[in-house]
């Protein structure tokens, strides 16, 4: 795919989606999600499968004295995940770290929220041109969870790495039901299949938030400053 086609045909497409299906799912406030997604937010309040998602404490209290939102708005490549992990490299000898990264998933970005299975049926890597390091082809995997040592830039930066370092994701609600539908048809499925996929593709330990801009806002009202992912 070329970069003009990945910079313009998704990004219409995804557009074109949220504008027809904000009206349809209803977001004069947020998106309604399933059972399985809210089980996946911070803050389960209740076992409602209508309404936000109970995520309305997400991102929690950041104890730490430094704290960063990196708004990964687009894979790119992977360096959203790599500003999150040199954030913390100055404090690397520190035990416990004064440093906390923050990790927002949203619109193009979002893809990397996802399992390897996801990205296999719906062919994720072939339709958004993201290549997979280690075979130098569209990716038919997440090449950025459970990478193999040495295909990213630095192995720190795999999901599940800086998942295990403390690092906090939270993954765009709206993106999930725009793309799951858009991907629906790659993937032999109705939207409505997809969308249960996706939500249980999600990466166990990265949770859905109402939207990409409301996680943006939150992470900065608890004290992070910004770094743009993408």
């Amino acid at each position: 795919m070329s970069d003009e086609l990945l910079s313009s045909s998704p990004r219409r497409s995804f557009l074109g989606r949220l504008a027809a299906g904000t009206a349809a799912l209803g977001l004069t406030a947020f998106l309604p999600v399933t059972a399985c997604a809210a089980e996946k937010t911070v803050a389960t309040a209740s076992d409602s499968t209508s309404g936000p998602p109970e995520s309305s404490e997400w991102p929690g209290q950041i104890k730490t004295k430094h704290k960063m939102a990196i708004d990964a708005f687009g894979t790119n490549k992977g360096f959203p995940l790599a500003f999150a992990y040199t954030f913390g490299v100055p404090y690397a000898s520190v035990t416990p770290s004064p440093a906390t990264a923050v990790v927002i998933l949203r619109h193009e970005g979002f893809p990397m929220a996802l399992t390897d299975p996801i990205w296999a049926k719906y062919k994720i890597g072939a339709a958004m041109g993201i290549m997979d390091p280690a075979t130098k082809k569209p990716a038919e995997r997440n090449p950025f969870y459970n990478a193999k040592p040495g295909t990213l830039l630095v192995d720190d930066m795999d999901i599940a790495k800086l998942l295990a370092k403390g690092t906090i994701f939270g993954a765009c609600n709206v993106a999930l039901h725009v793309f799951s539908a858009q991907f629906a048809a790659a993937g032999g499925v109705t939207p409505e299949v997809a969308l249960k996929e996706w939500t249980a593709g999600i990466i166990p330990g990265i949770p859905i938030i109402p939207s990409g801009t409301w996680g943006v806002n939150r992470a900065q009202e608890v004290g992070c400053t910004y770094c743009a992912g993408a």
